[in-house]
């Protein structure tokens, strides 16, 4: 369902800015991570579980378009495809929902034992060494199940969702706690909207460059980078938060052990106020961590890429690689 809304949420626009054409959704599709769901997402090991199969669709030209969650694309997209646009953001924050009884309470006012839901490792080792007190445990399904899960049975007092996906299924009024970075740093991408296209079919290129949110894009490219750089997905604790003010972009990346005892944080800052020049010729179709964006000055794409790969790297070089080895051997032991 969540699915569903994302994508009429962008065909409505297109249709607004091109009133002559006719736009088509498919067949809904089912994809491995919508199949698999009593294992633990960073358990299937499998990079793009939520995409391969409309990738598929798309290279047989069944789709011109494919719109996904940005946060489920791998930062490496196969050959051939890109992002043609980053929407933009809507709150990347995640948010606490609780079971109906604890309504009007949060985190830190629920009793000590109290088990809290959430499918993320992410979610789980910030809040872990945050609210020792808690436990968590896995809970898989869609939005629709989840809050099934939590409302119908006494297994949860709450659980953790991105804010963005309540929000969009009209359901905000669920929130009972956001949690901001300083609780909990966001995953990257979160909140976003990508657009996957081919990459070469300059036509569709063309017009879903129009849907382009300048800022998301580059926050988004320099969470990105920052993740490509640490190899991180899945199966690691990996969190970014991004802000973008007075051309100043300011990137907070971080790491966890699994149980969020052992982390690496640090925020850098660069300048992305650049102009937008007449980039055509032969730097047409440059790629930043799989995004196309065409109307974004590529001075300011670039600077936003080093961003992520210069925080990554610093982390590194504080100890984030044995921490993440660590977090993925004890994940893989699972």
């Amino acid at each position: 369902q969540l699915a569903r809304i994302q994508t009429d949420s962008v065909v409505e626009m297109l249709r607004e800015l091109y009133p002559d054409l006719r736009f088509e959704i498919a067949v809904a599709m089912s994809t491995t991570g919508d199949k698999i769901l009593d294992t633990a997402l960073s358990k299937i090991g499998e990079k793009s579980l939520f995409t391969k199969e409309l990738e598929n669709a798309l290279e047989r030209n069944e789709v011109d378009l494919v719109v996904h969650s940005l946060k489920d694309l791998p930062t490496s997209l196969p050959p051939g495809f890109t992002i043609g646009a980053v929407c933009k953001r809507e709150n990347p924050l995640d948010a606490v929902v609780f079971h109906p009884k604890n309504c009007g309470k949060t985190l830190g006012l629920l009793p000590e034992k109290s088990v809290i839901g959430t499918s993320s490792l992410r979610r789980a080792a910030q809040l872990k060494k945050k609210f020792p007190q808690l436990e968590f445990r896995d809970i898989r399904g869609n939005l629709n199940t989840r809050l099934k899960k939590l409302d119908e049975k006494e297994d949860f007092s709450a659980i953790i969702l991105a804010a963005a996906g309540l929000k969009r299924m009209g359901w905000e009024n669920r929130i009972g706690q956001l949690l901001s970075p300083e609780d909990c740093l966001y995953a990257v991408g979160q909140g976003a909207l990508a657009v996957e296209v081919r990459a070469k079919d300059q036509e569709i290129l063309d017009m879903v460059s129009a849907l382009q949110d300048a800022d998301t894009v580059l926050c988004c490219i320099a969470e990105r980078a920052f993740m490509k750089r640490l190899e991180g997905g899945c199966s690691v604790p990996v969190a970014v938060n991004s802000v973008l003010k007075d051309g100043q972009l300011y990137l907070t990346g971080a790491v966890y052990s699994l149980d969020g005892s052992d982390s690496l944080r640090e925020t850098m800052q660069t300048s992305v106020n650049y102009p937008l020049q007449n980039e055509d010729g032969p730097n047409d179709d440059v790629q930043h961590v799989g995004i196309t964006a065409k109307n974004v000055p590529g001075q300011a794409q670039e600077a936003a890429e080093n961003l992520g790969v210069e925080l990554a790297s610093l982390l590194l070089n504080k100890g984030a690689k044995h921490i993440l080895s660590v977090a993925r051997q004890l994940n893989d032991a699972r």
